[in-house]
């Protein structure tokens, strides 16, 4: 009873594996073949895909899906706001809250930053149409709640760092052409 027990088992694992493996090849014909089972040795461009988890697991949360639809999220920042941009990108991240990222270092993107908070003044949250202009953590994870984003530790953990710093403009008398950039014909 024991052995029959064991063989069960051992065959319920290989399915398994063996079912994890898939196997992408070209036939001599140019036909493109995926299969669980190895391809001949006649087969070209072999490639082997690890089949990991499944369509349901990866699925974000329905309550992250909804709040992102009807609230989405802005964060408007500027490469000198170093502290409370940094805060507020970690609360954002820890809830998992998918963000737009707006770095007010032009004319255009100030100007937009004013008409949506009535200053230049950085870190402004935007969810949805709640405006949040106090830098503090529970300002924003009021904001979130409200808009029905799910609590931190429900949805998976983001890692969406600053944006990058735009390039520094010319020092005077440096003209652009001398970084290689052919001049016009």
């Amino acid at each position: 009873m024991m052995m029959r027990a064991l063989l069960a088992l051992t065959v319920l694992l290989a399915a398994q594996l063996a079912a994890a493996q898939q196997y992408r090849w070209v036939d001599e014909n140019g036909r493109v073949h995926y299969s669980d089972t190895p391809p001949p040795a006649t087969a070209k461009d072999v490639q082997k895909k690890r089949m990991k988890g499944s369509a349901v697991g990866a699925q974000g949360s329905y309550e992250l899906a909804e709040a992102m639809k009807s609230s989405p999220v802005t964060l408007y920042s500027h490469p000198d706001c170093k502290d409370l941009c940094q805060m507020a990108r970690d609360v954002l991240n820890k809830r998992g809250v998918p963000f737009t990222e707006v770095s007010a270092t032009d004319d255009t993107k100030q100007e937009e930053l004013r008409r949506v908070s009535g200053s230049t003044r950085v870190p402004v949250l935007v969810v949805g149409r709640q405006v949040e202009t106090t830098p503090s953590t529970q300002a924003y994870n009021e904001a979130l709640d409200l808009a029905g984003y799910p609590k931190a530790g429900v949805a998976r953990p983001r890692n969406q760092a600053a944006p990058a710093e735009p390039p520094k403009p010319p020092a005077a008398g440096e003209s652009p052409a001398a970084e290689g950039a052919a001049p016009p014909r």
